[in-house]
């Protein structure tokens, strides 16, 4: 809900998924996830069908949030996974299809970082996802790409590494499929853009300055 260009930031991803053909959308709220809920609603004027699984204030971490999304809802396909905090700029299409393709059970964008945007935290061999770390001190000389914020991931997968009701990491389960192999890639071209610090609220209201002025 922070504002971006005076537009609530949910509505810059929400336009994102529309254009790229993404109509079900389940949000995972937590604390003060009732304020998402009171704007987005069904989600019909936004043009997506919007549904809710709710943490309230007993958070149980990112890969927690989609066992309970999984467990309430049934899931059991592979579903895509967004960070909240993303604007992204890569084809919803070509990302499945590589992933269709790899026949492994989860798929993580990256994007060829080196440390401009942020520490970089995967290994991607132009297939999979090699090694995935986040907060090393240290990083290998081959370690340059970051995860982009978008992910494919089998129903499966949660069920194999996140025990219901328990407190669980996303990223602890990804550093072990790309451990086991099992972790394809896609590697993005153009650059993300984030919210979560001030600089990176700054650059991306830059961004959609420019790219408004431009369409004008």
């Amino acid at each position: 809900m922070i504002p971006v260009l005076d537009r609530p930031f949910i509505e810059w991803q929400l336009e994102w998924l529309v254009a790229q053909g993404v109509r079900d959308v389940i949000f995972c709220i937590g604390h003060l996830g009732g304020d998402i809920r009171r704007h987005v609603g069904t989600g019909v004027s936004f043009g997506i069908h919007a549904t809710y699984v709710d943490e309230g204030d007993a958070l149980k971490g990112t890969a927690g949030a989609l066992r309970l999304a999984v467990d309430e809802l049934g899931i059991a396909t592979p579903f895509y996974v967004l960070y909240g905090d993303s604007l992204l700029d890569v084809s919803v299409a070509d990302v499945s299809s590589t992933y269709q393709r790899s026949g492994l059970p989860a798929l993580m964008t990256v994007y060829r970082n080196e440390r401009r945007w942020e520490e970089s935290n995967a290994v991607f061999d132009g297939r999979i996802v090699t090694r995935y770390e986040k907060l090393l001190a240290a990083p290998p000389t081959d370690m340059v790409y970051v995860d982009y914020g978008f992910l494919i991931i089998d129903s499966a997968v949660i069920d194999e590494f996140v025990p219901t009701g328990e407190v669980a990491d996303l990223a602890n389960v990804l550093g072990r499929l790309s451990s086991s192999g099992r972790l394809a890639g896609f590697e993005a071209s153009r650059r993300f853009f984030e919210i979560g610090s001030p600089p990176g609220l700054v650059a991306l209201e830059e961004y959609l300055a420019t790219k408004r002025d431009h369409a004008q």
